[in-house]
């Protein structure tokens, strides 16, 4: 038992505190009691109440299964032992009649890798190399090898010892998580290297193996590379899915190569492969960066032409380009346009071009958009509304002003204090007393007049023709 002791001790972690002066007892019937816990410092936990509680939980001659619900049930949510679960678990293994098995290897590898215990999750590994599942005892390893590192890859690499120890060759899958994190850590070489090993092993690349690789040469600025990783995806007979098309495009974009991205999303609808939100957010941000507003809009118009733009593109970030360069009549029909194929626009991308409009003094087009998006249920804001509402009454259109307030309210969006303000202040200009009046007893009913004084002014307003203070 010393032997087996002193074996394992060297693949732990060095202690959390100086070991304890406590001994064990050396000779027992029972089986607990005679094998030596763990010689680390409990702090102010002593090694008598660790000792009891094992007695207490776990039997004699307990199995994996009984070591297994332990550790789950009991020493994982115990306030003071939970931390010793590794030292419990390698305790374990130095009673001769016990043995490990991969139920056991599973919850001890997912906890220490989840809990980023990175140096003690390589010491079980080897372990679990030099003293195997007894499910491996035969001529196969056991089944449950493999996912038991695919978990650990997510910590660490652990390829090679994962190699020696299952039969055949890894996954693609395995290959592929591999692959993924030295994509993320950008070790490109090293990519490739796995890539190499790979197709040496005759273990066959899957979409996401290319997709993979493809985003590795685009982020180390190799966008040679990536278009040669697509043409072999082709030849070794792997479709290339939106998540491809869309790499390479931000690639050729990042590498300034702005006809070869344009004309993969063409190669895109060519080979059947339908566009995304992502790839659409691409294209467009992509040119919009670099001033090709215009290009980005005549791509638009065409992908929608051809039944291409997928449901629910939000093309705020064109229509807000667009106004930025004073160009509200070329977002108009943009919008207009799109919305006609059926690609209706977003609240916030019809706002923005209502306040477009109304900085350039077309407040008769930005009340038609917003009564046309209030009857296709697209609500504003209501500063945006209000705004509007101004505007209609210091031109002499208080009444269509109110009949857009009437529509907006009967589509869900409630008008406030300040919307009957400008209202009533728009019919005390024109001189419609009896409108305004209505108005003013609304506002009564809803409790948007704060005090007397308030609705005097508003009064004294209508009936002298709209000599009250005017609403700002």
């Amino acid at each position: 038992m010393k032997m087996a002791m002193d074996k394992l001790r060297k693949t732990l972690p060095k202690p959390l505190h100086p070991p304890s002066q406590f001994t064990p007892p050396t000779a027992s019937p029972n089986l607990i009691s005679s094998t030596p816990i763990p010689t680390l410092s409990l702090a102010n936990t002593s090694h008598h109440q660790l000792h009891q509680f094992l007695k207490a939980h776990l039997t004699p001659s307990f199995t994996p299964q009984d070591l297994l619900i332990f550790l789950k049930n009991k020493l994982h949510y115990h306030p003071k032992f939970s931390h010793f679960d590794l030292h419990i678990f390698t305790w374990a293994a130095t009673i001769d009649s016990f043995r490990h098995d991969h139920s056991t290897y599973e919850w001890m590898v997912k906890t220490l890798a989840i809990t980023d215990r990175f140096d003690d999750l390589h010491s079980l590994l080897q372990g679990m190399v030099s003293n195997p599942c007894p499910c491996s005892d035969g001529i196969f390893s056991c089944p449950r090898s493999e996912p038991i590192f695919r978990f650990a890859l997510n910590a660490f690499y652990c390829f090679a010892s994962m190699r020696r120890m299952i039969d055949g060759k890894p996954s693609v899958a395995m290959h592929n998580i591999l692959i993924n994190g030295y994509v993320k850590c950008r070790e490109h070489e090293k990519v490739m290297t796995v890539y190499e090993k790979m197709i040496k092993d005759r273990v066959k690349p899957d979409v996401f193996t290319f997709n993979s690789l493809i985003s590795s040469c685009c982020r180390n600025s190799q966008f040679g590379l990536a278009l040669e990783m697509f043409k072999e995806m082709k030849v070794k007979g792997c479709s290339p899915n939106v998540v491809s098309f869309n790499t390479l495009i931000k690639g050729s974009f990042r590498e300034r190569k702005f006809e070869e991205g344009v004309g993969m999303a063409y190669e895109m609808l060519e080979l059947g492969c339908e566009f995304s939100n992502v790839t659409c957010e691409i294209l467009v941000d992509g040119l919009c960066r670099e001033g090709r507003v215009l290009k980005a809009c005549d791509l638009l118009i065409d992908f929608s032409g051809k039944g291409a733009l997928p449901n629910g593109f939000d093309y705020f970030c064109l229509i807000e380009a667009l106004c930025g360069e004073e160009n509200v009549d070329r977002a108009l029909e943009l919008l207009d346009q799109l919305w006609r194929k059926g690609n209706a626009p977003s609240s916030i991308a019809c706002t923005t071009l209502i306040e477009g409009l109304r900085r350039f003094g077309k407040t008769e087009e930005a009340f038609q958009l917003m009564e046309k998006m209030l009857r296709e249920g697209i609500l504003p804001d209501s500063v945006t509304c209000n705004c509007l509402l101004q505007d209609l009454c210091e031109v002499g259109r208080s009444f269509e002003a109110n009949k857009l307030r009437l529509l907006a309210s009967s589509k869900g969006l409630n008008s406030d204090g300040m919307t009957f303000n400008i209202l009533v202040n728009g019919y005390s200009r024109e001189g419609k007393r009896k409108e305004g009046k209505r108005l003013l007893d609304e506002m009564l009913d809803l409790g948007f007049i704060p005090d007397l004084a308030s609705y005097n002014r508003l009064m004294n307003g209508l009936s002298n023709g709209g000599s009250s203070h005017r609403h700002k």
